[in-house]
């Protein structure tokens, strides 16, 4: 065995057993992060405006400290951004990760030398996990690929800004950097379709073992490996074994993306954002993702149903229970502050504390107070797809109010690799997968206040189309599975990008 593999083994092994002293004490290791939050931050004008110093209890963080989304958060944003010092946290953030937002244009989240620590951690964390369980570190030694925005920053007031993806390029092990790909040049390219060119030329003769990235852009880098070579990447990497995703569910893609590589490669799902990274894969044959309960950030949940009243209860990890759909509201150690990060997830399990990622709170369809909501719509292509033919490479959902005639309807705008014989049947078997997950969708229906739902078929390469002209092509941007407007449907329609 190489000296490398062997160094990851012995180390994996030892991050398991830290990692385990802390996920068999999920309430006291959360009451310390708490604690460890409050005391920081005291000083700091956030902690004053809200007196922390009087906060011996949730119940007491709770009365004094409201939930907040990054508008009502802005204005202490803003003292951060025009270089005041100890605002949210003390003193100043390290990095802005910038980000676009859809009510308050461009976010700015702070990134403090401890969260980024903690970031960084937790992603390296979820591959000794994995080399941990699976024995597999043979790919260490081979070369790596992380799809992401450019590692450039810039400055604002003193402090560097930029996309997380770009940030996070900086922190990259040593040990790692020589195995990295793309190069430098490659990743500071902008136009997202030069550089997936210029990554496949870079890569195409390498070893590539892993392969990371949003799984809708690899798929635009493994099309266009196949469409050079007339290969399957499998073939081209013959060792590739290890994809690793976050931003979107995975399953939508799976099939495709095991037509594309030929074969079955393992998968770990990661649960990052520019706030904090929260949750990874930790067992193969386990799609929940490991809480990280113990990387300065504390915990608060809401349920979903009950988001919009005007005092829903707020609960800590002690009474969340499992299959639940819960808003998710963090503290944070980078000065975030019962903050609305705008997900929903469902607890898979509370021992230990697992999570996947079931849509955001603002991304679902309740235009008839059917509140569908983005896990059931992948659950049911899934469902409707599994065991046949059709590859979907792309789809979202709208609602359709105002139809011409008819009754209203849920319409599905779908990009197929390949189209199903009988879109009827494809329809049928989508609405009655819906309508068994959703017992107000089912009510609707039954009660002839919807009809069963309509798919509008979108042209090849539709969906990169409509991402280009909004200029979101590329990086960390994705297409949201469903909303309750018909923005989206709008500009399909508009730019001719949906068959007649």
């Amino acid at each position: 065995m190489f000296l490398k593999p062997l160094a990851a083994k012995l180390f994996a092994k030892k991050v398991k057993k830290s990692v385990d002293l802390w996920v068999k004490r999920p309430l006291e290791t959360q009451e310390k992060v708490f604690r460890q939050l409050i005391s920081k931050a005291a000083e700091t004008q956030f902690g004053k405006d809200h007196d922390f110093v009087s906060i011996n209890s949730h119940e007491d963080f709770v009365k004094r400290v409201p939930v907040k989304d990054y508008e009502a958060l802005k204005p202490y944003v803003e003292l951060v951004v025009a270089g005041e010092e100890d605002i949210l946290w003390p003193g100043k953030p390290l990095y802005f990760a910038k980000t676009s937002g859809t009510t308050s244009g461009v976010k700015y989240i702070p990134i403090t030398e401890q969260s980024i620590k903690a970031q960084v951690e937790s992603s390296r964390n979820a591959i000794l996990l994995y080399i941990n369980e699976t024995g597999n570190s043979k790919f260490v030694d081979g070369k790596m690929i992380f799809l992401q925005g450019s590692p450039e920053l810039n400055k604002k007031n003193g402090i560097n800004v930029g996309r997380l993806s770009g940030i996070s390029a900086h922190y990259v092990p040593k040990y790692l950097q020589k195995n990295r790909l793309p190069s430098w040049e490659t990743n500071c390219i902008d136009d997202w379709e030069t550089k997936v060119n210029a990554i496949v030329e870079e890569t195409v003769n390498e070893n590539m073992t892993v392969i990371a990235g949003i799984p809708s852009w690899v798929q635009m880098y493994f099309e266009k490996l196949q469409e050079k070579t007339g290969k399957q990447v499998g073939e081209i990497f013959k060792n590739f074994n290890l994809f690793i995703f976050g931003g979107v569910n995975y399953e939508p893609y799976r099939a495709k993306f095991e037509k594309l590589i030929g074969r079955k490669v393992d998968s770990i799902e990661l649960y990052p954002a520019s706030e904090g990274f929260f949750a990874f894969q930790d067992k193969q044959n386990d799609k929940g993702m490991l809480l990280q309960l113990n990387s300065g950030i504390f915990y608060e949940f809401i349920k979903a149903g009950e988001f919009f009243e005007e005092n829903p209860k707020r609960i800590t990890i002690k009474d969340v229970e499992v299959g639940v759909n819960y808003v998710m509201i963090i503290s944070t150690n980078a000065g975030l502050w019962a903050y609305n990060l705008g997900d929903t997830i469902q607890f898979t399990s509370t021992n230990p504390y697992k999570i996947i990622v079931s849509g955001r709170i603002k991304h679902f369809i309740s235009a008839f107070g059917e509140h569908v909501i983005g896990k059931e719509v992948e659950q049911a292509m899934n469902e409707a797809t599994a065991n046949t033919n059709i590859r979907v490479s792309e789809f979202t959902v709208a609602p359709q109010i105002n139809p011409k005639e008819g009754l209203p309807y849920h319409e599905w705008f779908i990009e197929f690799e390949n189209e199903p014989e009988n879109l009827s049947d494809l329809s049928k078997h989508l609405d009655d997968s819906l309508q068994k997950q959703n017992s107000y969708y089912f009510d609707l229906i039954e009660g002839k206040v919807l009809r069963p739902l309509k798919i509008s078929i979108v042209k090849k390469d539709g969906f990169t189309t409509y991402m280009k002209s909004i200029g979101k092509l590329g990086g960390q941007n994705k297409i949201p599975r469903l909303a309750n407007d018909r923005k989206i449907a709008d500009v399909l329609n508009q730019q001719n990008l949906t068959k007649k």
